[in-house]
């Protein structure tokens, strides 16, 4: 029997800072002697280290990435647990003839700049008014203009440590605030979609049946998506739609699966409601309606507070995100509107969950605007305009709607990683048996995606 408790750490209770990420990487590197290694493989824009810890000693190479979004942390707590099964759990290294490559977070930067709400109490007003991610252009998943012209270090990074290893498996850990769980891959991994379900249904996470990120992409299963290859898009419809070139297809050369797992923080059992709505038509009208009257709300509270952000600390970094948030509004609200929908390009079936999805998305990109609003006129330490205010009464406003009207509720931190471990396990164990059988030969299910090696610590 494996040694479930070799190398354990105390549990994690809240999200873990970019500090406590290293700290805790090192405590397991020096207590798994030679089966774990932490080495530095680069350094972001703000000369953070980016750490890599690597756990067995197999032919078969697993990348799995960390904090690639800075408001998504729920990475640096799954990417801990992983490590502390891999070494409690033989089945994950020698037997599968794997060594798993854990890059503890992409964005350190980013993820320090959200340490304002990181360790809790968690509320979606605290969350909102602390919430930072960068412009599109920052984030270091996305290759806006190819590979060989990537600009940030965190980027050439990650490029650098796949070319390395060509993985045969790499996943994209990341978290949805408000909504539910859904998993995004390169090729499909027959199975996964019945993982993923057991796997949420333990955990009590509702699965996200129409997420707003894949309306036009194949479903490979419930939850479960296929990305399109990347194609050239205008920088509105990068931001949106995620079909561009990215570091989630880089290693495609190399016979790569990525999968992107998606763990909420606050959950939505709507969107898990895959029955036919009463008034699609209707119900597309008011999200838009509220996309085009939020947005124009706070281009207006912009206009205002822009002319006196000069002194603002980085304002230039926050005014970014803002900018691409209000870029993208006037295009999801006429694609979304009945009336203005482009009949070359026109919506899917759309269920309850869809629509769900869809009014949580537009509400999702006002509030995060307001809250870098928020933080700007703050920073600045002055508001004559008197935005801050309005600002307040917009974010109170919207996140009651998310707990009135949509229902979210806080999924504790340890629920988070523990699914999104278990569906890491499950695509890691998929992608290797459809590698190596041929079509016809597999047969039985492996219990690596649905039962617990390491028990889940209550919150």
């Amino acid at each position: 029997m494996p040694s479930r408790g070799r190398c354990a750490l105390p549990p994690l209770l809240r999200y873990p800072t970019v500090d406590e990420l290293a700290a805790r990487a090192a405590a397991l590197a020096v207590r798994g002697s030679g089966d774990v290694r932490l080495r530095r493989v680069g350094v972001s824009r703000a000369g953070s280290p980016l750490w890599l810890l690597s756990v067995g000693r197999g032919a078969r190479q697993a990348l799995v990435v960390a904090g690639p979004h800075a408001n998504e942390p729920v990475g640096g707590a799954t990417v801990l647990r992983l490590a502390e099964r891999v070494l409690a759990d033989p089945r994950f290294t020698v037997g599968a003839d794997a060594t798993w490559n854990l890059l503890l977070c992409l964005d350190p930067d980013g993820l320090r700049r959200n340490e304002g709400w990181l360790s809790g109490p968690y509320s979606l007003g605290r969350y909102f008014r602390h919430f930072f991610r960068p412009g599109f252009l920052e984030q270091p998943e996305w290759l806006p203009d190819g590979a060989a012209a990537a600009a940030l270090p965190e980027t050439r990074t990650l490029l650098r440590l796949q070319d390395e290893l060509k993985p045969t498996f790499q996943c994209s850990l990341h978290g949805v605030d408000v909504g539910g769980a859904f998993v995004e891959l390169t090729r499909d991994l027959p199975g996964l979609s019945r993982r993923v379900a057991h796997a949420a249904a333990r955990l009590g996470i509702p699965r996200e049946l129409g997420p707003y990120d894949s309306l036009y992409w194949p479903r490979l299963g419930p939850a479960v998506y296929r990305i399109p290859p990347p194609r050239p898009r205008d920088l509105a419809a990068a931001i949106t739609e995620a079909a561009v070139e990215s570091t989630w297809y880089h290693p495609h050369r190399y016979g790569t699966v990525t999968a992107v797992v998606e763990a909420p923080m606050w959950g939505v059992a709507a969107v898990e409601d895959d029955s036919p709505p009463a008034d699609r038509d209707a119900a597309l009208r008011a999200v838009s309606s509220a996309l085009r009257h939020d947005a124009q709300l706070l281009e207006r509270i912009l206009a205002r507070v822009r002319p006196h952000l000069a002194g603002a600390p980085d304002a230039a970094r926050l005014l970014a995100p803002v900018d691409d948030y209000l870029l993208v509004c006037p295009g999801l609200a006429a694609a979304w509107d009945p009336a203005t929908a482009d009949p070359a390009r026109p919506l899917p079936s759309l269920s309850t969950a869809h629509l769900t999805a869809l009014r949580i998305a537009g509400r999702r990109i006002a509030v995060r605007t307001a809250g870098l609003l928020h933080q700007l006129v703050t920073g600045a330490g002055h508001d004559p305009t008197g935005a801050l205010p309005e600002l307040d009464g917009l974010i109170d406003a919207w996140c009651a709607d998310y707990q009135e009207g949509c229902g979210a509720r806080w999924i504790p931190v340890a629920r988070q990683a523990e699914y999104q471990a278990r569906v890491v396990f499950a695509a890691f164990e998929l992608a290797g048996r459809h590698a190596a059988e041929p079509a016809g030969a597999r047969s039985g299910e492996s219990d690596w995606g649905t039962q617990p090696v390491v028990p889940m610590h209550r919150e």
